[in-house]
């Protein structure tokens, strides 16, 4: 049993009690992460609706493996982060179309009487997409350290732990990321343009039995 909505209890404490097949425990870790996750999924897909599909997807693979995970400090994010670019790598196809779709709706689109939250969204899509056309000609392992140690600011140990690789591999890829970034474009508008952030929706997860 969880007490004090687990306040007191590091990730480590928390995933010690998840891999025991603890449910409310790992509620816990979802309502202190899934925004992070959720956040940095919209970056690497520019759709805010694929982010939500995607944070799910993220923390039904952390229930299934919840044996599996090692943390970084005693943080259970970087890892929830590397599963994060698997998935949206996974989705990368589908997700490029839907980004082409995008950008090609005309402003008029937008009508006066939607919600300030849904003009809002829409403006971060298009932002994020335009970023991630420039973004994408960064190979894969370029855009994994570049995504979490720019966009999620994890320090360059917990993306060793999240992308299984040594801390010198994380500091040469993305040097290697910022030299490329630099020939494409101004590299301080894609560091900054992962900045939209917002609080996740009520996912689909009172719903979600993890048993």
């Amino acid at each position: 049993m969880v007490s004090n909505g687990g306040d007191d209890l590091t990730d480590a404490d928390l995933w010690s009690r998840v891999g025991n097949h603890d449910p409310a425990a790992f509620r816990l870790v979802f309502e202190r992460h899934s925004e992070a996750v959720y956040n940095h999924c919209f970056r690497r897909t520019a759709s805010w609706s694929s982010a939500q599909d995607l944070t799910s997807a993220v923390f039904l693979e952390a229930w299934r493996r919840r044996r599996d995970v090692r943390l970084s400090e005693g943080s259970i994010l970087p890892w929830l982060l590397a599963v994060a670019n698997n998935a949206c790598r996974n989705r990368d196809r589908s997700l490029r179309r839907q980004r082409r779709l995008l950008a090609k709706l005309p402003a008029a689109m937008i009508t006066p009487d939607l919600a300030d939250e849904v003009a809002g969204r829409i403006d971060d899509e298009r932002a994020m997409s335009r970023v991630l056309e420039v973004w994408s000609q960064l190979t894969a392992p370029e855009q994994d350290v570049f995504a979490l140690c720019v966009w999620a600011q994890l320090s360059y140990a917990e993306a060793a732990v999240a992308l299984a690789v040594p801390i010198g591999t994380v500091r040469s890829r993305l040097s290697r990321a910022r030299d490329h970034l630099r020939a494409l474009t101004v590299t301080s508008v894609i560091d900054v343009a992962g900045s939209p952030v917002r609080a996740i929706p009520q996912l689909e997860r009172d719903g979600t039995r993890y048993e």
